[in-house]
């Protein structure tokens, strides 16, 4: 009798691992007035979460610049773009036609951060290398 009150508390006391789906939009201009961004600059999520990018504008995709796996995605504009992220660690990427224009996010995976160092070295130009310093002092 004890084994099944025991197995019953394990399992009322267990937590379902339920993987996360977050949309980020693509803008031209956001409610604050600020001009080619994404609604989410900076995206915590967990390991196993995937990250929808909508252009609710046009003229916009989604480039990973920097990662810890090295990960190559480059969407085409105008298109919905999914990633299922299962490495932990930060990720940057850009709207590749506004890259000077400070369209940059960041997407942490499972609250590690341990390769920032590598996402400050990561060329970005124009707007997006002020912007970067100031994402990655957020974090």
């Amino acid at each position: 009798m004890m084994k099944y009150f025991a197995l019953a508390a394990a399992m009322f006391m267990s937590t379902p691992a339920f993987a996360a789906d977050l949309t980020i939009e693509m803008l031209n201009k956001d409610a604050h007035g600020n001009k080619m961004v994404y609604s989410e600059e900076i995206a915590s999520i967990e390991v196993g979460d995937t990250v929808t990018w909508v252009p609710t504008d046009k003229g916009h995709n989604v480039e990973m610049i920097s990662s810890p796996n090295d990960l190559k995605f480059k969407s085409k504009n105008n298109k919905e773009a999914k990633i299922t992220f299962e490495v932990p660690g930060l990720y940057l990427y850009w709207c590749t036609p506004h890259k000077g224009m400070g369209m940059i996010g960041l997407v942490v995976v499972g609250g590690d951060t341990s390769n920032a160092d590598t996402v400050a070295k990561a060329k970005v130009r124009g707007k997006s290398k002020k912007k970067l310093k100031k994402l990655l002092d957020e974090l």
